[in-house]
Parts: structure tokens; sequence; C-alpha cells
């Protein structure tokens, strides 16, 4: 293959393929009918992905009045375990039951947010793979190479959609709420199978997640720069993407670009192959902890909101930290997007540091470190984490009503960006 020329154009001989030969014009007329369609989609052809997610899901059986009574009487319960442990009110204003399908459809506005800073990225340098001296005969398809990257993105991301729907157990278990603001939402299918697994009643089942559920929604509507300190922290690691050109050029020549099963298939790890800038790693670093803290806080509250109330809790959260550690929706969801391996040593950490917090400080103490992102544990407190409560004690006394008005004046992640409006 010529080492300058992509998809093996090369092979056909001569300095530059000639745009009369008949191979030439069959595969740029079988390139045009695939992009057609991706060239107008954005940096993710999201069409491509909901139609590969739907097909690769299983049949389930739709969502009933009884499943969502069910839902909705056990977010209320939830809600009202947590009121005894928890300061802040409910952040739930409306509860719902998704099927797999339903899910898929409910999250996709947040899965552009989180996934198309990084795909556009991506296709800028996907375009630049294009010779200069191919501009004129590509013509109208001079943005080849971005519509290629809409659709190699948008087969991937429907392969992942796929995976997640037929584990996801609520609309908040990847790490963030994906759907409305305030709906806490569950999927019973999914609960049903996995409570199955376990051998327990779907109903303490569903009663457990309920309250990780319920327990997501109040910290994210309390802490509302969570959600842009989250994106904010992908976008820099966006910012910094480089591919390798050599890589992306033997993968493209060895595919064929009509076959959107082989799209949805090949492997992007070696071909985008970010360098390990300083920027980088401050972004996933940020990332890694404030996901750690995020688990680690929902891990504390809803262990102390149960209690003795449920006989089969052990249980529960074991099967939690099992599914974390082998590769849970929010380890598969980060890992997807920029190679992220969370370690759960760090969401262990993260527990005993909110605990120390709230013995030493109270439950008002520890909920208030969630006021702003200034005043939240570092990676460095994770490895000491017994200690973060007393360094802070010298906040106790300080008003931390100005970082709430702080926050709604200038919801500016780490980086100085203003966060998308929600």
């Amino acid at each position: 293959m010529g080492s300058d020329i992509p998809f093996g154009f090369g092979n056909l001989g001569g300095d530059l393929p000639d745009p009369n030969d008949p191979r030439v014009q069959q595969m740029m007329q079988q390139l045009q009918q695939m992009m057609a369609q991706s060239l107008t989609s954005g940096p993710v052809n999201w069409q491509l992905a909901r139609q590969l997610a739907e097909s690769e899901l299983e049949a389930e059986n739709t969502v009933g009045p009884a499943d969502q009574a069910h839902v909705a009487e056990a977010v209320r319960l939830a809600d009202l375990w947590l009121d005894s442990v928890v300061n802040w009110p409910s952040g739930v204003t409306a509860t719902d039951a998704w099927t797999r399908k339903q899910w898929i459809a409910r999250t996709e506005d947040s899965w552009k947010q989180l996934a198309e800073p990084l795909a556009a990225q991506m296709g800028e340098a996907m375009q630049t793979l294009v010779p200069e001296e191919m501009a004129g005969m590509l013509g109208p398809m001079a943005d080849l190479m971005k519509g290629v990257g809409s659709a190699l993105f948008g087969a991937q991301m429907g392969q992942a959609l796929a995976k997640l729907a037929g584990e996801v157990l609520s609309s908040t278990e990847v790490g963030l709420p994906l759907g409305k603001t305030g709906v806490a939402a569950l999927l019973p299918g999914n609960i049903a199978a996995y409570a199955e697994g376990l051998e327990l009643p779907v109903e303490e089942v569903r009663l457990f997640v309920a309250l990780r559920e319920a327990a997501a929604h109040r910290l994210f509507t309390h802490a509302s720069w969570l959600r842009a300190h989250l994106l904010g922290a992908l976008e820099a690691y966006a910012r910094e993407i480089r591919i390798d050109e050599a890589a992306i050029e033997e993968a493209m020549s060895e595919m064929d670009l009509t076959d959107q099963e082989a799209a949805a298939t090949l492997d992007l790890s070696e071909v985008f192959k970010p360098e390990d800038t300083e920027q980088q790693k401050a972004a996933l670093a940020r990332l890694a902890t404030t996901l750690a803290l995020i688990a680690g806080w929902i891990n504390t509250v809803v262990a102390e909101a149960v209690g003795e109330r449920l006989p089969t809790m052990d249980r529960l959260m074991e099967s939690t930290r099992r599914r974390r550690a082998s590769g849970g929706p929010v380890e598969q969801t980060f890992e997807a997007l920029v190679g992220l391996q969370l370690d759960q040593a760090k969401v262990r950490a993260a527990e005993r540091l909110w605990q120390s917090l709230a013995e030493a400080r109270g439950t008002e103490g520890r909920e208030a470190v969630w006021a702003h992102p200034d005043l939240m544990p570092s990676a460095a407190d994770l490895e000491r984490p017994e200690s973060f409560a007393a360094v802070s004690e010298a906040l106790e006394d300080l008003d931390l009503s100005m970082f709430d008005q702080l926050a709604v004046n200038d919801p500016k992640d780490d980086d100085g960006d203003e966060p998308e409006e929600k």
C-alpha cells in the first residue's frame, strides 16, 4: 500500500488513482452511497447507532401499568429512607419504567453530550488523512473522512449501547443521570434477570436499585456543577486526541467500508492512540476521582438508609462491587469513551472518606463538601481517606453559602469552559 494514499488507492498503480478507472469510479460510488447520510449527521451517525443497537436487542416484554406502579412505589420508599440520612431534599420529580429500547431512545441526548466531543476531535484528525492532491478528484466528497468517522462511530456506539442496554438497571448506573432531570427510571426486565441471577426476591433487588437511583438524583440535583464537571473532563481529554496515521490507513485498507457489521467490530484502540499528554493525564485523574467519590457516596448513604431493613443488603452490596470489578455499566462506559479503567480500590477509599467525614462533622458537614468543586477531596485525599475529615475540620465554621451562590452565578468546569445547557 502506498504510504501517502489512504484506503489502499496506492495499490491501483501510478502516482494517483485515475478518476476514469472503473474500479475507482465504483469505489467512489459505493462510498457516496454509504456516506450520503453520514456527511450531514455530525460527528456520530446516531440514526445508524440506534438501528444497530435496536437490531441487537433481545426480545423483551413491554412495560405495563403494574411495572410503572412497582417502580413508583420503590422510589417513593427509597426516598423516604434516604430522608433519614441525607439532609438534601429528594431530587426526584417523576418516575418511569423503561424497556431496553426505551433506555436507548431516552438517553440519546446524554450520549451525544458524552461522545460527540471525542468523536468530533477524532473526525477532524481523520480528515487530515486526505492528501491535498486528491481534493480535486473527490469534489463533493471533500469531507469524506468526516463521513467515514461518523459512520464508524455510529456503528461502534450502536454496538456499545446494545450491550449496555442489556445490563443497566437504572438511568444513573453509568455514573450520572442519562434521562431527563429528576426522572428516576428503572428497567424492570433487566432487574428481574439480575434478581434471578442472584437468586434474590425481585422486590428487594428493585428497592435496592431504587435507593441507588434516588440517591444519585439527590446528589446531582444538589451539586448542580457535577454534571458539567464530568463533561468538562471528557472535553479536556478530547482536545488532546491524536491519531496514528499509519494504523488508521492499515485498518481502513483491510475493511469493506460498505459493510456496517465490519464497521461495528473495527478495533479503533490502536488507531486512535492518544498521546499521553499531561493535560490528558490530569483529565483522566479528575474523572476517575470524581466517579469514585460519586460511587462511594452513593454506597455510603444507601447502606446507612437501609440499616437492618433489608436482610439481603450484604449480598446486594457485594453483588454491586463484583459487578463493577468485572466491568459493569459505568466501567464499560468510560473505558469505551476514554480508555479509563476505574480502580475499585478508589471507590472503597471514597466510602471510608465519606464515613469518616460524617463521623467527624455529621451528615450536614459531609454534604457541604459537595457545594463546590474546590471543596472536593482530591486523588491524594483518597490515598489517606481517614485524614481528610481531620484536615477539613477547619472548614466547619466557614460560611459555605457563598459557594452555593458561586456555583449558580458561575457554573464553570475546571477548565474554565461554560457547561452545556441542560
